[in-house]
């Protein structure tokens, strides 16, 4: 089994969980404090990946005490309850809005089948029920003391999801933002040109909402953005302006597809291509193992796109 660990500085390391059986697709992070602290764990598959990584740090499962969830989507909390079942001396956190779907996931597996039809136990499963006493919800401002020196802060960043939080770190000066803050791509960053694009899958994706997260976080001046998928940046103006830049042309798309009659399927070509014309002019090939990964996501934003514009 391939496991990767990545120290970011600050007491902060990232386990890379290999969804999608993808290197650098998501991860989980390890904050290295007083008290052992998880943020995402990514679907049931990429709990072994966390396990071992937890090893090579040479962390002992029973001094895990708090994994976090910026929302529970099962790419980001799908494994929660099967890695809690590893570590029995942890609680999990989550939104308000989230929580009783952790609890009880039913209706959390019924709407991911929606989306990935017969993929879905391939990607997600298992997926295992929380006890209600394991699971601490955490709103708007509220708080988590994981050492004398650090105090995590909750903010409720909806956009993505309505169930959905970042968590700033004060030791690093960076904030956890899930997908709020759209989706990094390493092997881009690697090849000296940083993509940052929204994250817009259904079924609460809301422009409006995700704009004012973003700038909700853009008061903070953090130094630092870790992704859920995939990594850190200390880029984050260029976070900022890559964002603002492609949201309204995403939404902008949406309508073209649905003024001409169009399905998500010709919405997702549309932005591949869109995406595929902007790194070209920076020197990107159309061969780059990138757009394997952007394709992916680009289907899944579509839908939430167009779900965003059925409702609006």
């Amino acid at each position: 089994m391939n496991t990767k660990v990545t120290s970011l500085g600050n007491r902060m390391y990232i386990i890379d969980g290999y969804d999608l059986q993808m290197a650098e697709r998501t991860g989980a992070y390890v904050i290295m404090d007083d008290q052992i602290t998880i943020v995402e764990t990514g679907p049931s598959l990429s709990v072994p990946h966390i396990l071992q990584g937890l090893q090579e740090l040479h962390i002992k499962l029973e001094d895990v005490r708090n994994i976090i969830v910026t929302h529970i989507h099962l790419d980001h909390a799908g494994g929660a309850g099967l890695l809690l079942q590893h570590c029995p001396q942890a609680k999990v956190y989550v939104h308000p809005k989230g929580a009783r779907h952790l609890i009880n996931p039913s209706r959390l597996i019924a709407g991911a089948k929606a989306v990935y039809g017969d993929a879905f136990d391939a990607l997600f499963d298992p997926i295992y029920a929380i006890a209600e006493a394991n699971v601490i919800t955490k709103g708007d401002g509220d708080t988590l003391q994981i050492s004398q020196h650090c105090e995590l802060s909750f903010l409720d960043t909806p956009g993505h999801a309505n169930h959905h939080f970042s968590i700033y770190d004060p030791i690093s000066n960076g904030i956890f933002t899930g997908d709020t803050l759209g989706v990094r791509y390493q092997s881009l960053e690697e090849s000296g040109v940083p993509l940052f694009l929204p994250s817009t899958s259904p079924n609460q994706f809301d422009p409006d909402a995700m704009r004012a997260s973003i700038n909700r976080v853009k008061e903070l001046n953090v130094e630092k953005i870790y992704f859920g998928h995939y990594g850190a940046s200390t880029n984050v103006n260029e976070v900022y302006a890559q964002l603002e830049y492609w949201l309204p042309r995403f939404v902008e798309e949406g309508q073209n597809a649905g003024l001409n009659g169009k399905d998500h399927t010709w919405l997702s070509e549309s932005l591949v291509a869109q995406i595929r014309e902007y790194l070209h002019k920076k020197g990107v090939s159309s061969s780059h193992p990138a757009f394997t990964v952007i394709q992916l996501d680009m289907k899944i934003c579509a839908m939430g796109i167009l779900d965003y514009l059925a409702k609006a």
